[in-house]
């Protein structure tokens, strides 16, 4: 008989089909197929322990959707790429433009190689919107490239989150228009978040 899981690897998701290697407290080691259900249930006992919770939490009301909103524009506005990361799960997954990104890794190369390219990065979101844990959001932000020229890009985005308030799925449709630098309209301190007097997207009628 096999001992209870004592360890669980977290270097895989633990989620469907995904690989999971156990070693239990004899020493000996078992994953794929041979005891899947027991290796995922205990995966999920412990990455729910192990998870750091994001609030607010689904399901979402007006005012908790639009204080989702407001955070994930201030996370990108940071431009952390690990912080920002830490805002999804483990295996979140993706759609941006035309390139897909799953997990954490591949989130936080995909934003270093976003904010090496899209320079002066000023971002505004406005919540669409709501229901359970989903929520439809349209932004706009400004940057420059590194030949200095401005661009505006418009975009809508559907996310999807777990009950932990970590998103777990995002979905980003983006059109990059080119502005004159005079044509600017996002013009608070870059290091820091929008003030709050600052105008949203409605106010400029984007």
């Amino acid at each position: 008989m096999i001992a209870a899981p004592a360890f669980v690897s977290t270097r895989f998701p633990l989620v469907g089909e995904a690989i999971a290697l156990v070693k239990t407290s004899s020493g000996k080691e078992f994953g794929r197929a041979a005891g899947r259900q027991a290796v995922n249930e205990a995966g999920r006992r412990i990455g729910t322990a192990m998870t750091e919770d994001k609030p607010p939490f689904p399901p979402f009301t007006r005012e908790t959707a639009t204080q989702k909103v407001r955070a994930g524009e201030d996370g990108w506005n940071a431009r952390d790429p690990v912080k920002v990361a830490s805002a999804y799960t483990v295996d979140s997954w993706w759609r941006n433009r035309s390139e897909f990104v799953e997990g954490r890794d591949a989130i936080i190369a995909f934003l270093t190689r976003k904010w090496q390219h899209e320079l002066e990065y000023r971002l505004i979101k406005e919540m669409w919107a709501f229901e359970g844990n989903r929520i439809a959001v349209r932004f706009a932000y400004e940057y420059h490239d590194p030949d200095g020229a401005w661009f505006r890009a418009y975009g809508n985005e559907n996310w999807h989150f777990d009950e932990h308030g970590l998103m777990r799925w995002r979905h980003a449709s983006i059109n990059d228009v080119p502005i004159k630098e005079s044509e600017r309209k996002f013009n608070w301190y870059r290091s820091g978040p929008r003030p709050l007097d600052h105008p949203g997207l409605s106010d400029f009628g984007f």
